[in-house]
């Protein structure tokens, strides 16, 4: 990388190797074609975590393992700590914010929805090989509340997480609810709120998500940052943009980000977004982060390498296990299987006995 201090390079990297699977199993079933169409033309204008939705939409993951794969480049904040031990307390909210932005890499060419989780439901994760711990669990069913918490190496990550989303026709629109807290073994906070979401092309064409609005990464001490996720028109030719400032308690801009979401960010010091100034500064930019090689065995659902792992079973892993573990959902676990009908009818299972449990009836003893 360059720009990069020599010594700075190798850390979060030199943790010890985890053998991890490649690719998802091969499937059992040939895949049935279903309309997107015509499952939601009846809920227009609807808030669509509650529609039920037949599991080929799905993919098989959950929504608390997709909270763990926002952590895919932790080991940007391993790098923001030792930053901030150096006494660098700019290029540590430089690296905060470019995890804040690599979370959203992962979700380019993701189709699929998430499951969304039983009230209850757990999902932990132990990877020694990126130096992490974490664990997630959905706390409210309506509305429906993800909260995680997550330990690295002197940093601790907890965020609670809510979507308000709405079907408009021809897309589907998601604003996050929810704030999420990075805090370092020597005090320094930061805090900020995920942009807003949109899937389009539901009825006619590919496909596509795009994030835009503003995210502002917030720090308790000397440096806060403004992060604008440019929203992606029809003649865009160059979508996913994003440009940011890091500025100082009086205000003054200290530094600038510039990159894309799905692809890398960079910085270089000063103001090049100021009054009267171009992009001519962008030469002397530094590499902060960069999406990593997609997997060698892709998958229909275009998980990234890091995502085809969440939902393994290592070996001793089930034993170990609480019963409330997202692994161990039958409809998940089918889907991933390729028993798409099997995984189908298991999810109907589910979420009849879900809305049983959140609307008790006498006549239907738990």
């Amino acid at each position: 990388m360059d720009g990069i201090d020599p010594s700075m390079k190798s850390v979060g990297i030199n943790y010890p190797y985890v053998r991890r699977r490649k690719k998802l199993p091969d499937p059992v079933e040939k895949e049935k074609g279903v309309s997107l169409w015509s499952m939601i033309k009846d809920n227009i204008g609807k808030d669509l975590t509650k529609v039920c939705l037949p599991v080929y939409f799905n993919e098989p993951l959950s929504s608390l393992q997709k909270c763990f794969e926002d952590l895919e480049y932790s080991y940007l904040i391993d790098r923001a700590y030792e930053w901030g031990k150096r006494g660098d307390s700019l290029m540590r909210i430089l690296s905060v914010a470019a995890f804040a932005v690599s979370g959203y890499a992962s979700t380019d060419g993701r189709s699929c929805k998430p499951f969304n989780p039983l009230l209850g439901e757990t999902y932990e994760a132990d990877y020694p090989d990126k130096g992490l711990r974490f664990f997630s669990e959905k706390v409210s069913h309506h509305p429906m509340v993800v909260a995680c918490h997550c330990e690295g190496n002197g940093w601790r990550f907890w965020a609670d997480s809510n979507l308000k989303s709405k079907f408009w026709g021809r897309s589907i629109q998601l604003d996050p609810v929810g704030v999420l807290t990075l805090e370092f073994d020597d005090g320094e906070v930061f805090q900020w709120s995920k942009v807003t979401t949109s899937i389009y092309n539901l009825i006619l064409g590919k496909l596509y998500c795009d994030h835009y609005g503003t995210m502002r990464i917030q720090g308790n001490r000397e440096y806060s940052c403004k992060l604008k996720f440019k929203e992606q028109s029809i003649i865009d030719r160059n979508p996913h943009q994003v440009q940011g400032v890091i500025q100082d308690r009086s205000g003054r801009t200290v530094a600038t980000l510039f990159g894309k979401w799905d692809e890398s960010m960079h910085y270089v010091m000063g103001d090049c977004f100021g009054k009267g100034k171009g992009s001519e500064n962008f030469s002397e930019a530094h590499l902060l982060w960069k999406r990593s090689k997609p997997p060698k065995f892709p998958t229909r659902y275009n998980f990234t390498s890091f995502a085809i792992t969440l939902n393994e079973l290592t070996p001793g892993l089930k034993e170990k296990l609480p019963p409330t573990d997202s692994r161990l959902r039958p409809d998940q676990r089918c889907l991933e299987n390729g028993e798409y009908e099997r995984a189908n009818a298991e999810k109907l299972r589910l979420e009849q006995r879900q809305r049983q449990v959140s609307q008790p009836n006498p006549s239907h003893p738990l």
